[in-house]
């Protein structure tokens, strides 16, 4: 067992696991869609659920409860805060389910580009074409245009450097900190790594049931072991001392191997300030690694 886990000291199993929720993803959508159509009435053309509630591989435990919205053209002044209120009342049911509510939302300009506005990243309008669940209104993807491959790039390599940059690299010193993070959030930052691959080479989206395979399958590709695990730890908690373990060997090298994989993606689009985000998000982690 590596040396470094030492930190865990008195964490017990029962840290990692969440707590239990008699609600249901569907309860919450339904919700979702209620407190939507009184918010918004005749302007809410369609309501979709998204995510694992869409593609399949929704786990209680673990999973967001993401719901994309579409309104009529044009964007007005008072959506924004419309929308930031309908996510709010939602969350204020109170269930664990009802707190992981992700709202996106546009028109259907904004959704192509050609107005501004709205709430909705290239990689969750990939997945409302590709996967989403109609719930009310009529289903008007037809109409929308999908992000490019570029974008969908882009967008995933600034949302790792924003959201999990130095979450990554406090856990490569201190790998108790997955504890203390939980089981949900573990999962996602082993599993972010092997979506952005897929979805940077395919242009799909990348769900974890897919990017596990597509990961398993690379050749040469470090912690494949860790990933197949950490789908698996989505609806069966592990123990403590035997996830740390696998963590502790494989974590640092499975970054390593998503970050020189995206910098040679963002070198060959010419976007530089990315690539040096990149490279010192590889510095720090290298550095963290070898001083433990």
């Amino acid at each position: 067992m590596d040396e470094r886990l030492g930190s865990l000291g008195a964490h017990t199993d029962q840290e990692w696991t969440q707590p239990t929720d008699s609600t249901s993803g569907e309860d919450v959508l339904r919700d979702v869609v209620r407190v939507a159509s009184d918010a918004l009435g005749d302007r809410l053309i369609a309501a979709y659920a998204m995510g694992s509630l869409a593609h399949g591989g929704f786990s209680p435990s673990v999973s967001d409860v993401d719901v994309g919205l579409i309104l009529a053209d044009p964007i007005q002044g008072s959506d924004a805060d419309a929308l930031i209120g309908v996510a709010e009342n939602v969350r204020s049911i109170g269930s664990p389910l009802h707190e992981r509510v992700s709202v996106f939302w546009c028109t259907t300009a904004s959704f192509a580009g050609r107005a501004a506005g709205g709430r909705f990243p290239p990689l969750d309008r990939l997945c409302l074409l590709e996967h989403g669940r109609l719930l009310k209104g009529n289903d008007v993807r037809s109409g929308l245009t999908a992000p490019t491959q570029t974008e969908l790039l882009v967008a995933g390599a600034r949302f790792a450097l924003d959201l999990l940059a130095d979450d990554v690299v406090a856990c490569a010193r201190q790998p108790g900190r997955f504890v203390e993070g939980g089981i949900r959030w573990t999962t996602k930052l082993v599993l972010f790594p092997a979506r952005f691959v897929l979805t940077a080479q395919t242009g799909q989206e990348g769900t974890n049931k897919a990017a596990v395979q597509y990961y398993s399958e690379l050749s040469g590709a470090p912690g494949t072991a860790l990933v197949r695990a950490a789908f698996d730890w989505r609806t069966n908690p592990p123990a403590v001392v035997d996830a740390l373990a696998m963590l502790a060997d494989d974590f640092v090298p499975l970054y390593d191997y998503y970050l020189t994989d995206y910098t040679a993606r963002l070198e060959s689009i010419g976007e530089s300030e990315l690539v040096a985000g990149f490279g010192d998000w590889r510095s720090r982690l290298l550095a963290e690694e070898s001083s433990v």
